[in-house]
C-alpha cells in the first residue's frame, strides 16, 4: 500500500498529500511535453545571458578596455555562438543607455544617406530668423550668413568658375550644413552638365542627379594636363674613320590640354614638365611651338568614349618683304594650311578616373589656297604613340578669370 500511494504521488498533476490534482494542464500533455517546455526555457535564459555578456562588451570596447570587452564577447559567443546576428541593441544590461546609444547610432547611420534632405529639414524647422549658416563664435565685422541666398549663390558660381573648378566646391560643401545645401543646388551641376556634354546631356535618364551624372559618365578633366613620354634610339652618323658609329637617345614630351569652352592646345617638345606646365595655363600664350584647336567627345556604340580633336599652328602675319624681289623676279611659296586630326579613347587606370588618353588616330592635313585642293598623311600608331595620362595642376584653378 505504501508503494502504491508513492508511485500514486510520483504521477503528474497530484499534489505532494495525493488528495488532489494541481490545478495545471500538463497531466494532460504527457511528461515529454514538459520536458521540452523546460528545455526551452532553458534555452531563452541562456540567450538572455548571451545577449547582457554581449553589451556588456559593447559597453567596454566603446570606453576603450578592449580586454574586458574581448572577454565578454568570448563568453557570450561560448553561450550562443551567432548572438551577434541575434541581438537587436535595443536594451542594455544595466540599464544604462548602451542599447540606447546603438539605436541612436542606426538611426544617425541612416541619415548619412541622404544628408541633403536631413539638413534641409533641419533647416527649415529652426525659426525664421535662423539663418543659412550662423558664426561659430561672436564676431565685430559682418558674418557671411547675413547675404542673402542669391548673392551666396553666385559667389558659389564664383568658386566653381568658368574652369569648372569643382573640387573646390566640394571643400566649400565642408564649411557647414548651410553650405552643404548651397553646394548641392541642382542647377549648379545641371549648368556643369552642359558646358561638357552639350546637348546630349538633356535627360537625366540613367543617373539619379546631375551631380552623379558628372561623377560617373566618361568626361575629360580640365584642372591639369595630359602628359606623353616618349624614348628612342637614333642612330647617328658614322666617324670619318668608319670605325664606330654614333647612337643618340632622345626623349620628347607630348603635352594635352581641355577647356570647357571646347578648345584644346597641343605642344610636342623636349622639355620637361616643370618648365612646360605653367605656360599652359592660359590659351593666350606666347610659346609658338603650341597648336590650338577644338575638340568634342564621342560615345561610341561599343560604350566607349573617343576624343576626336582639330588642332592646328596659330597663324602668324607677315609682312610682304618687297625689297626681296626687286631687282630679280621669284616666285613666291605657295601658301598653305596644316592641320592635324586626332583621335584619342578615353580610359580609366585603378588609381584615377578618365585620367588616360589612348592614340587610335593622327593624320595632316595640308590645304593649298590657290587650288583648295587637301592632301591627307596618316601616320601610324605605334609605341612611338604612348598614351598620355593626367597630372593635376593646382594653378590651373588657383584663380577665376568668370563665373559659371
Amino acid at each position: 500500500m505504501f508503494r502504491a500511494q508513492w508511485m500514486f504521488e510520483l504521477a503528474p498533476g497530484m499534489s505532494s498529500s495525493g488528495l488532489e490534482p494541481l490545478p495545471c494542464r500538463a497531466s494532460s500533455r504527457g511528461p515529454g511535453v514538459k520536458s521540452v517546455d523546460a528545455r526551452g526555457k532553458q534555452e531563452i535564459a541562456k540567450e538572455e545571458k548571451a545577449k547582457e555578456l554581449f553589451l556588456k562588451a559593447v559597453e567596454e570596447e566603446q570606453n576603450g578596455a578592449l580586454y574586458e570587452a574581448i572577454k565578454f564577447y568570448r563568453l557570450a559567443m561560448q553561450l550562443v555562438p551567432d548572438i551577434e546576428f541575434k541581438i537587436t541593441y535595443t536594451r542594455s544590461p544595466d540599464g544604462d543607455g548602451v542599447g540606447k546609444r546603438c539605436v541612436e547610432d542606426n538611426k544617425e547611420d541612416d541619415k548619412m544617406t541622404d544628408l541633403l534632405s536631413d539638413f534641409q529639414q533641419q533647416l527649415t524647422l529652426q525659426d525664421s530668423s535662423v539663418k543659412l549658416c550662423q558664426p561659430e563664435v561672436d564676431v565685430s565685422q559682418t558674418h557671411i550668413s547675413v547675404l542673402p541666398m542669391e548673392v551666396l549663390m553666385y559667389i558659389f558660381r564664383w568658386v566653381v568658375s568658368s574652369d569648372l573648378d569643382l573640387r573646390s566646391l566640394e571643400q566649400l560643401s565642408l564649411v557647414c550644413r548651410g553650405f552643404y545645401i548651397c553646394a548641392r543646388d541642382p542647377e549648379i551641376w545641371h549648368q556643369v552638365c552642359l558646358k561638357i556634354w552639350g546637348r546630349s546631356c538633356n535627360k537625366l535618364v540613367p543617373y539619379a542627379s546631375w551631380r552623379e551624372m558628372f561623377l560617373e559618365r566618361p568626361r575629360v578633366r580640365f584642372d591639369g594636363v595630359y602628359i606623353s613620354k616618349t624614348k628612342y634610339i637614333r642612330q647617328g652618323e658614322q666617324s670619318l674613320d668608319g670605325f664606330y658609329r654614333a647612337w643618340h637617345q632622345v626623349e620628347y614630351y607630348r603635352y594635352l590640354r581641355f577647356f570647357p569652352d571646347g578648345q584644346v592646345m597641343m605642344l610636342t617638345t623636349p622639355e620637361d614638365p616643370p618648365s612646360i606646365v605653367p605656360r599652359l595655363r592660359t590659351k593666350n600664350t606666347r610659346t609658338d611651338a603650341i597648336l590650338l584647336g577644338h575638340y568634342r567627345l564621342s560615345q561610341e556604340t561599343d560604350n566607349q568614349t573617343k576624343v576626336f580633336a582639330v588642332i592646328m599652328k596659330k597663324k602668324e602675319e607677315k609682312p610682304i618683304d618687297y625689297h626681296k624681289y626687286r631687282y630679280f623676279r621669284r616666285v613666291p611659296a605657295q601658301e598653305t594650311d596644316h592641320s592635324f586630326h586626332v583621335g584619342l579613347q578615353l580610359c580609366s587606370s585603378v588609381r584615377q578616373r578618365f585620367n588616360k588618353l589612348v592614340w587610335i588616330h593622327h593624320s595632316c592635313h595640308i590645304t593649298y589656297k590657290s587650288t583648295g585642293e587637301t592632301a591627307v598623311t596618316t601616320f601610324d600608331i605605334d609605341k612611338m604613340y604612348t598614351p598620355l595620362f593626367f597630372a593635376r595642376v593646382k594653378s590651373f584653378t588657383a584663380f577665376s578669370e568668370k563665373p559659371l
